[in-house]
Parts: C-alpha cells; structure tokens; sequence
C-alpha cells in the first residue's frame, strides 16, 4: 500500500480552531515556499495569485511545516485532548 493510500484511510475529528496558525505577511516575503512542497499532506498550496493557502484538515501533525519555514511564519501545537489525526496503519 502506498503512503498516499495510507494517508487516505486515517481519521480525522476537527476543531473548530485550528492547530495551526500561518502568518500570511511573513509568506509574501517567502520566495521558496517550502511548505507547498514538504508537507506530506498537502496542506499548503499555491493559489493561482501565488500566495499560500492552508487547510488543516488532512494535518498528519508532523510539524514539518514549523521546521522548514525560514520566516517562522508556521505557529504549530498539538490539537486539542480528542481531536486531530487518528492513525489507522500505525
């Protein structure tokens, strides 16, 4: 099984505030952008105007979106006791 087919199989129980907060002035400045292409989930895409777009849904709670951003424009915690990520193939 692939890891996109893993991915898809996991649940998800989300809050209504969001884990992660992205300051979108400090990713203007970003000519890079290595959350667009690092996060394993996709969670970071590039609209068609080139700024960055987040969803939280489908987070897998790696925190690698923290570790790559050279502007720290990535404010991350763990979810809330309940919510989050469930993984179903360990």
């Amino acid at each position: 099984m692939s890891f996109d087919e893993k991915v898809k199989v996991n649940a998800y129980i989300l809050h209504s505030k969001p884990h992660i907060e992205v300051n979108s002035e400090k990713c203007r400045s970003c000519s890079t952008k290595p959350c667009v292409k690092l996060c394993p989930a996709g969670c970071y895409r590039l609209s068609p105007s080139g700024e960055v777009m987040f969803s939280h849904d489908a987070c897998l709670e790696c925190g690698t979106c923290r570790l790559v951003c050279p502007h720290r424009a990535v404010r991350w915690s763990y979810p809330e006791a309940g919510y989050g990520i469930w993984y179903r193939f360990g």
